[in-house]
């Protein structure tokens, strides 16, 4: 693939931008990988799935209805199976390849509209292997490995999303025959929404009110079989199919699920946690937040996806706004590169520098995962409510802020970049969706909100901090910022005091509320704005810290590399500062005569990226079949493409459509 980009007739000026880059590319892409080896492996995997001809696509998606779009969908992701099994079979893959094959950036090449069965790794297995005794995970997770069946996650409701505990499906003992009896009471009881439910999955781990000896006991896991494994038909009490299309994600295949009185046996519940022996008697968890690791995994997973749709489209921008040329910055001179408009680099290379701190920061709290994962086994929970609130506050604000900036650099390609060609519409239809599932976003921030009240009432008081908030200590104290410098160090200093200044007088004003007589309950809903903020500033903070620490500790890149990280890094942070300026002159030692000399840095960052904005890009090494863009191939042939693309329509393989023998003709013959 590498040999083909070396015989491509490129566009010249797209040329003479690669020309000037001052690092190397290469040198990007190994250090994002992890070393060369790390690149050609991953080169190789893409070759071995994208070379393959039964997962090209004759005809877009775009042209195809809604029926043809799931059954492309299952066809294309079981052969994608296929290959990971022939991969696994060579001992070159595991759980991890099964994850990024079928979801996130490289899924996304092939599944271009979402996958039906992603859901089955991303969430099904998971969940068992979370939530399952080390029998239940044997019996369940070897029939996942072998083939026997699929699954899905069966959740949110109709009625109820990120409110778990107001789910009304019910899930009652019966211990004359040890089997817990499923039933949806409403329709709001209706699970909506999971992924491969429609029509693919045959089991689902279904969340659901237990009851037991006549007391309900919350919200807990059991296996359910949906379908016959041979004929694939629901089973009795099974009510089920598909809810429809969507913005995006439409080969998904988003189910509904009732139960009228489905009966299944007492070991079908996962009973890592809590328990029900076969009298009925109830063993309650440790801890209940334990129940909740599935629904981090899967948000610390998406903000590695979000990074991926991020990168395309960031690319796809950035190499079209070298292509385009649009008016004249001097009337004497031809018309300019719009990526030399300073209005189209401030569109474009904050949401370049997003993509580092979304990479660095997903990575980070990866780790951290792990290692809370781990201590969980070992029954230490001390940091995992450290890591929900991290993990809340951070798939919040990346997927808003991916969003919004998916949203900018559409806008920033114009008329072409509304073309489904271009695929910005489609990255943005997957993105857009992680808005709101795995957890609303204002409702994750919220979750955050809570740990940050606790954790600034801990710092009042003198106790020491878990690290992502040990910044709160210092300004607990009352200890005072020095005044300000345009030094990335004071402006990270800035943004904690943002985030401090906004959690303590959040806090102040629900303790205000409270004293004069509301409720603890209608003082939170009437903090819940200031609450909100809080978590995002808090967010920031991670965010701008991580990536400056990351810069830091980054000594193994040339010199020319290591300078483009860094200006990256204190446009990201001073570019946060500018877009919530009210906030800085009121939390932190900015002042007025500042904000100019702030601006002015943050013009010079846009001039310093500029002549490096390609090179940054193309050290993605993002393939153009993982881009699928006219406007972003690697040669910058766009209008070659864009036309191509336009031929592909179906309306384009007649000359007469035959609309006008049947409707157009005869009106225009009707002398009305």
């Amino acid at each position: 693939m590498r040999m083909d980009r070396e015989k491509m007739t490129v566009n010249k000026d797209l040329r003479r931008e690669r020309e000037r880059c001052t690092f190397n590319p290469i040198e990007l892409t190994y250090f994002l990988d992890g070393g060369p080896d790390k690149t050609k492996e991953r080169r190789d995997r893409e070759q071995f799935f994208l070379s393959d001809p039964e997962l090209k696509d004759l005809i877009p998606t775009r042209y195809k209805s809604h029926k043809e779009v799931y059954e492309d969908a299952i066809r294309k992701a079981c052969k994608m199976l296929e290959k990971v099994r022939m991969l696994q079979d060579k001992g070159k893959a595991g759980m991890d390849l099964f994850v990024l094959v079928l979801g996130g950036m490289f899924g996304s090449a092939v599944l271009k509209d979402g996958n039906p069965l992603l859901v089955h790794y991303a969430m099904f297995i998971p969940a068992i292997m979370g939530q399952g005794t080390p029998q239940q995970q044997a019996y369940w997770v070897s029939r996942c490995w072998d083939g026997s069946i699929v699954g899905t996650y069966a959740q949110t409701e109709l009625g109820h999303g990120t409110f778990i505990r107001g789910l009304e499906t019910t899930a009652t003992y019966d211990p004359a025959t040890r089997e817990f009896v499923l039933n949806s009471p409403t329709l709001t009881s209706y699970k909506w929404w999971p992924g491969g439910l429609g029509h693919t999955a045959n089991y689902a781990v279904v969340v659901a009110q237990l009851y037991t000896k006549g007391e309900c006991r919350g919200i807990h896991p059991f296996v359910v079989q949906l379908r016959d494994e041979n004929t694939h038909e629901p089973l009795p009490g099974i009510k089920i199919g598909e809810i429809g299309t969507k913005l995006g994600m439409n080969a998904t295949n988003n189910g509904f699920l009732g139960f009228n009185s489905v009966r299944i046996p007492r070991e079908n519940m996962l009973m890592k946690n809590s328990q029900v022996l076969e009298d009925g008697t109830y063993v309650k968890a440790v801890n209940d937040k334990l129940t909740y690791g599935t629904m981090m995994f899967v948000r610390v997973v998406l903000v590695k996806d979000i990074t991926g749709y991020l990168s395309k489209a960031v690319t796809i921008t950035t190499r079209y706004s070298a292509v385009r040329r649009q008016c004249q910055i001097n009337t004497d001179e031809p018309e300019v590169q719009i990526i030399d408009y300073v209005t189209q680099q401030y569109k474009i290379f904050p949401t370049l520098a997003a993509c580092f701190t979304f990479r660095m920061c997903a990575d980070w709290i990866w780790n951290m995962y792990n290692n809370v994962t781990a201590e969980l086994d070992q029954g230490e929970l001390d940091r995992l409510p450290e890591l929900h609130a991290l993990s809340c506050c951070l798939k919040a604000v990346a997927s808003a802020d991916a969003a919004t900036g998916i949203e900018q650099l559409r806008l920033a390609c114009g008329g072409h970049g509304y073309m489904d060609a271009s695929n910005l519409p489609a990255i943005y239809g997957l993105v857009t969706a992680v808005c709101t599932y795995e957890g609303e976003n204002t409702v994750l921030l919220l979750q955050t909100a809570r740990y940050l009240v606790k954790t600034w009432k801990q710092a009042v008081s003198g106790q020491s901090l878990p690290v992502t908030v040990q910044y709160l200590t210092q300004l607990a104290k009352g200890i005072k910022q020095p005044p300000w410098q345009n030094t990335l160090e004071c402006i990270i200093m800035a943004h904690q005091a943002v985030a401090a200044g906004k959690i303590c007088l959040a806090t102040e004003n629900m303790d205000r509320r409270i004293r004069s007589g509301i409720s603890p309950e209608d003082a939170w809903n009437q903090t819940s704005i200031e609450l909100a903020s809080c978590s995002e500033a808090h967010c920031r903070v991670f965010l701008v810290t991580r990536f400056a620490e990351f810069v830091k500790e980054t000594t193994t890149v040339s010199k020319e590399l290591h300078e483009v990280l860094s200006q990256l890094c204190e446009l990201y942070a001073i570019y946060w500062v500018l877009q919530k300026l009210g906030d800085f002159l009121r939390f932190s030692t900015l002042t007025k005569k500042d904000v100019p000399v702030l601006q002015a840095r943050l013009e010079d960052l846009l001039a310093a990226i500029r002549p490096n904005a390609i090179g940054i890009v193309d050290g993605f090494d993002i393939r153009d079949e993982v881009l699928g863009s006219a406007l972003g191939a690697y040669d910058g042939n766009v209008y070659e493409r864009l036309f191509a693309e336009a031929m592909k329509s179906p309306l384009n393989q007649k000359s007469v459509n035959e609309s006008f023998h049947k409707y157009l003709k005869p009106y225009l013959k009707s002398n009305l």
